[in-house]
């Protein structure tokens, strides 16, 4: 469903052309109807003459009211600029001008009011031409003027065509199926409990999903639907909506929340943007200067971060990183406002160009600059492995999160880069993890220079400690295991349970340590069952090799100073399994007896046994587990 939303200055007829137009009123507030003044945001509908239902937006003129003006204009698909033929351009009609071009509004029609006051014709002249020239300079240049008059009811009809004509024109906003509705409203109704209005920018909601209010982390559930007044299954995207929340309080929401399913926004507290900086701003736009910011129905402030010089002059644009003063639901391609806090005057506004910027990033950096001009102006493919590049391994929701594109286009963009091999796809439990080439060439380039330097320093070692390996290489949690698994597949490294090792490492003795190592199996061979203690061999051969002998399984330990040969191990073991499958338990002095061995390497081994849970000590013998 398409949105329409009046512009214009107050007093100029806005609530009264809308009534006129749909038989309904939208100062719902008995004190703007005291007034004849709309405060608040109206809200209306109306049949076209081909059949084709729209949703209306009436939003206040006084400049007073400028920011719930702001709450109303976003998601707009055409304006409905109402200038009042008995006075012409006026101050908010300029300011809601500029807002509607700083958001892109780029269908409109003018509606001429009060046709029905006695004026010369000379004088309409006048202000059409006035309108003309003001209008030549922004989106709405080729907008229809109609002149109306709500009393009368004059070129009501010819407004509706008017609408009709440039709404078909008007390309319909694409659809990236993630549901998301700016609250403009929160309110009880009897019966009912709480209730959200707004329009729903994405996606669809149903009756009974899951939804959460963003950015608090509220969970509830939707109970109900309605669009414009009708109660529906289903809303979709473009519509007003009223959505009837389970299990919130009223006065737990506020106006510029948002409703989503759970956990597919996530909120920022800074936003990349290309700035606009109006020609009509009194003064130039300066490095780190604190404004208003205006999203949706959103209001905070932001300071700016200017990334290219220290000041934009009026009319012109720049980059800028947003710094917000608290959480806010943001979208690539999201188009905002930005005021003067006192006097509270509109000066710019902006796109989003990157939602969840990684960091701060350096000023003046021509990197910086080129990266935020591809990610305004790139390719679906361009944007996709831009986006993997600065968020490396990012599943496909993130992905979407992050790219102002519907899912499709996304997933064939990720797909064209996996088979290009730009993009590597990552066995993850929820879902696949990509990571851009580029990312894994810098990882592997690290991986490989902190295990050479390891080796280096500790060559007779297998491998680093998998521990510290993690600790070394500082990858985010969730990127260790993906870049494990690339760099055991790209052949870079050997892992083991407890070491990582770069493929091509081995460990070899030089002349001199063989000959002591010689010398020490020699020892192990002649006297297997009371070979050399742990303490001993160190000293035969030294702490490094005798720990490469057991990295290496040429000795086994099987107590804090004893060692034994590997098949001398599974020879002991073998005995013991077998005796005790032919009689209930044995004891330390058997087994001593048995080989030949002391009785305390004797004990070491059944210890041993016993950590493997191969046997049980039960009083001074052994049983099997």
């Amino acid at each position: 469903m398409r949105l329409v939303g009046t512009a214009g200055h107050v007093d100029h007829g806005k609530s009264a052309l809308v009534h006129a137009l749909t038989g309904i009123h939208p100062d719902r507030l008995r004190q703007e109807q005291a007034r004849e003044m709309t405060i608040e945001l109206g809200f209306a509908w109306l049949t076209l003459p081909h059949g084709e239902t729209i949703s209306i937006v009436d939003v206040p003129g006084h400049e007073a009211f400028i920011k719930n003006m702001l709450a109303g204009a976003g998601g707009l698909d055409a304006a409905l600029l109402v200038i009042a033929a008995d006075e012409g351009i006026m101050p908010q009609t300029r300011e809601h001008l500029a807002i509607l071009d700083l958001l892109k509004i780029q269908g409109g029609v003018v509606a001429l009011t009060k046709t029905d006051l006695p004026l010369e014709a000379e004088w309409l002249a006048l202000v059409e031409e006035e309108i003309r020239a003001t209008l030549s300079s922004t989106g709405l240049r080729d907008a229809e003027i109609i002149p109306v008059s709500a009393k009368t009811k004059r070129g009501l009809n010819e407004l509706q065509l008017a609408l009709e004509r440039v709404l078909a024109r008007v390309n319909e906003k694409p659809d990236r199926n993630r549901p998301r509705l700016p609250i403009d409203r929160v309110f009880t109704m009897s019966g009912f409990g709480t209730v959200v209005t707004g329009t729903l920018s994405d996606g669809h909601f149903q009756i009974g999903d899951d939804a959460e209010i963003a950015p608090r982390g509220i969970r509830s559930r939707i109970r109900g639907l309605q669009t414009h007044k009708q109660k529906i299954e289903t809303a979709n995207a473009g519509g007003r909506v009223a959505l009837n929340l389970a299990n919130v309080a009223t006065e737990d929401l506020q106006r510029g929340d948002v409703v989503i399913h759970p956990d597919t926004y996530t909120p920022t507290t800074m936003l990349d943007a290309q700035i606009e900086w109006l020609k009509s701003a009194p003064k130039p736009l300066v490095h780190n200067q604190t404004l208003e910011l205006y999203l949706y129905a959103s209001e905070m402030s932001a300071r700016v971060r200017l990334l290219e010089r220290d000041q934009l002059l009026p009319g012109e644009r720049g980059w800028a990183q947003l710094i917000l003063a608290a959480p806010l639901i943001a979208a690539k391609g999201d188009r905002f406002i930005l005021r003067y806090p006192s006097p509270s005057i509109t000066v710019g506004g902006g796109v989003i160009v990157e939602p969840q910027p990684r960091a701060r990033h350096k000023r003046k950096r021509p990197d910086v600059i080129a990266n935020l001009e591809r990610a305004l102006k790139g390719s679906p493919v361009e944007l996709v492995q831009q986006f993997v590049e600065t968020h490396p391994a990012s599943e496909l929701q993130t992905i979407a999160q992050g790219i102002a594109l519907d899912d499709e286009t996304i997933r064939a963009a990720v797909r064209e880069l996996v088979a290009a091999n730009e993009l590597y796809e990552l066995d993850n439990p929820r879902a696949p993890l990509y990571l851009a080439r580029s990312t894994w060439t810098r990882w592997r380039e690290k991986i490989s220079t902190e295990l050479a330097a390891y080796h280096q320093q500790f060559p007779l070692r297998a491998g680093m400690p998998r521990e510290e390996f993690k600790s070394r290489l500082d990858a985010p949690p969730r990127l260790f295991e993906p870049l494990f698994a690339l760099a055991l597949s790209d052949n870079v490294v050997r892992i083991t349970e407890k070491s990582v090792a770069l493929s091509a490492h081995r460990v070899v003795f030089d002349p001199a340590t063989q000959e002591k190592v010689n010398a020490l199996l020699e020892q192990f061979a002649h006297a297997p069952y009371n070979p050399p203690s742990m303490s001993d061999a160190e000293n035969a051969v030294g702490a490094e090799t005798l720990n490469a002998l057991l990295e290496q399984g040429i000795l086994e330990r099987v107590a804090p100073n004893v060692l034994f040969t590997p098949s001398v191990v599974a020879e002991m073991q073998a005995w013991v399994i077998d005796t005790l499958h032919a009689q209930k338990e044995i004891t330390a002095a058997q087994l001593r007896d048995q080989f030949g061995t002391s009785r305390k390497y004797a004990i070491a081994f059944l210890e041993y046994l016993d950590a493997k849970r191969v046997t049980q000590r039960v009083g001074d013998a052994r049983i099997l587990r």
